[in-house]
């Protein structure tokens, strides 16, 4: 029986443009001159095996996704995976991330899992060390579950919200099936890249030190390093620089000023 070369896993579709942009941004900050410099990358994209997480979180669904999810990277795992990361913020939550890696753990794996949003606390501690107030455009289920109040609170950060009514409009920016990010990826919809603008211009507003992309679909509709003068920071691409970073060190192009 022969054995599966080690790769980069990706657990993608939570949701599948979001998987496909966490690769996309692997592949960007691997310092590749030809395509066989390039890492080897393993995305499994299941969204139907993978019960909704923001219902689960606000008790609308009794169906834990992290035991779906830990299936998934089970298989990852199985197929070479060495290093695994998921790009979704929401699905970090400790109800969900728990069950999906104490699953992994009992398959006997031995690598590494890349939690995006401990990375992402640290890329802010590292690179952007005036930052107190941390901005957080969010789902209504990891605004429910506080993760990034856990992970941002430990380090040391304060954490905002939009109000309830600015939460439900991001909300509907990202689900709706109408307009939202989920249902038009590329291109986004007007009404979404508006309704996502107007709460990083609220956040801007309250003057807050950065403004963290909560969602891993949010960076289809604000891309860049800056909103209006403010940092901004996409976890997806921290994440995929943590993934290079641990899975080949020499691979990993430098950020400018490095």
């Amino acid at each position: 029986m022969s054995v599966s070369p080690s790769s980069i896993g990706v657990l993608g579709g939570l949701g599948p443009y979001a998987g496909l942009d966490l690769v996309h941004k692997i592949f960007d900050c691997c310092a590749a001159t030809k395509d066989q410099d390039h890492l080897p990358v393993i995305l499994y994209s299941f969204p139907a095996e993978i019960p909704p997480r923001v219902e689960f979180l606000l008790d609308d669904s009794p169906d834990n996704p992290g035991h779906a999810m830990g299936g998934i990277m089970v298989r990852l795992a199985r197929a070479g995976a060495t290093v695994i990361g998921m790009p979704c913020n929401t699905a970090h939550s400790a109800s969900i991330l728990d069950a999906a890696l104490e699953r992994l753990k009992d398959s006997g794996f031995t690598g590494c899992f890349v939690n995006m949003i401990t990375a992402t606390a640290e890329y802010i501690a590292r690179n952007l060390p005036q930052v107190r107030r941390v901005g957080v455009l969010c789902t209504q289920g990891a605004h429910a579950s506080r993760v990034f109040d856990q992970y941002l609170g430990q380090a040391g950060l304060d954490v905002l919200y939009p109000d309830a009514a600015g939460r439900e409009k991001l909300q509907r920016a990202i689900s709706d099936p109408a307009y939202g990010l989920k249902a038009f990826s590329s291109p986004v919809t007007e009404k979404a890249w508006n309704d996502v603008t107007a709460q990083a211009r609220r956040m801007a507003e309250r003057q807050v030190d950065l403004i963290l992309l909560g969602c891993t679909e949010l960076p289809l509709a604000l891309a860049g390093k800056k909103f209006e003068g403010i940092p901004l920071v996409d976890p997806t691409r921290v994440l995929a620089r943590c993934l290079v970073q641990a899975y080949a060190p020499h691979a990993l192009r430098p950020e400018p000023g490095e």
